[in-house]
């Protein structure tokens, strides 16, 4: 059985013995995957403590042929997030990261984009400067697109006609069900609809395209209640930390 090698994200993390754990990956090479670490718990192991939530390590698997966990062999650190631990409302959007990579993705399904987008966003969530609603928003647009769920914003989602909002207008519909906004002449086909502010309409496009520019307030809000109804759609359920969010004021 030959080694694999991959570059990963910790993801989560379960005792399995006294001196062993079981850890969830997400690897830029293979996607999800997950280990069992025999003697991932010793102090003295070759595994370099590089089980801790977020971290990015090297490492050295032996991948099982009819599904069960993966073997574990070796782990190095890469780098770690210790900024992140500094700050509870950065470390809640990282675990959130954490959180949709680990319950909104399928076993060896590699997105490397995805992964380079995780990264980016918990080496952003890093610096204090950083626009947290505007990153974490960032992110969760491209598990949309890499899962094939991106809401359209530009089109219809229901017939592809370009939405224009008419001159003076100041909200547009959305559907989270038909996935995006919707013209006027579709309005009526579509029962969840909701009303988008324009500004909150352009802001999504800005994110959509990669510009984390700061949010105001009120668009914050908007952009932060839609995208957390349209993840939970997707999962079927409301993600563990958004709760999290509302009660830091994240939401």
């Amino acid at each position: 059985m030959a080694a694999e090698r991959a570059t990963a994200l910790v993801i989560r993390g379960t005792d399995w013995s006294e001196t062993s754990r079981i850890a969830t990956l997400w690897t830029r090479e293979f996607g999800k995957i997950r280990a069992l670490a025999k003697g991932g718990r010793r102090l003295k192991s070759n595994f370099e403590s590089a089980f801790d939530l977020l971290s990015v390590c090297d490492v050295v698997f032996l991948r099982k042929a009819h599904g069960g966990l993966d073997l574990l062999t070796e782990a190095r650190v890469r780098e770690r997030f210790p900024e992140l631990r500094s700050d509870l409302r950065s470390l809640y959007l990282g675990y959130y990261v954490a959180e949709l990579l680990s319950d909104g993705t399928f076993d060896y399904d590699p997105h490397p984009a995805l992964f380079d987008a995780a990264l980016a966003t918990l080496r952003g969530l890093s610096n204090p400067t950083t626009d947290r609603w505007a990153t974490a928003s960032a992110f969760e647009l491209v598990w949309l697109r890499e899962l094939g769920y991106c809401p359209r914003f530009e089109t219809c989602a229901a017939c592809g006609t370009a939405v224009v909002p008419h001159p003076g207008s100041v909200r547009v519909v959305y559907s989270p069900v038909t996935g995006g906004v919707v013209c006027d002449a579709c309005v009526s086909s579509v029962s969840d609809r909701r009303s988008l502010t324009v500004e909150g309409w352009r802001a999504l496009l800005r994110l959509a395209a990669g510009d984390e520019s700061t949010l105001l307030p009120g668009v914050r809000r908007e952009v932060r209640s839609l995208l957390g109804q349209t993840v939970s759609g997707i999962l079927g359920r409301r993600p563990k930390m958004l709760n999290y969010f509302d009660a830091t004021g994240l939401g």
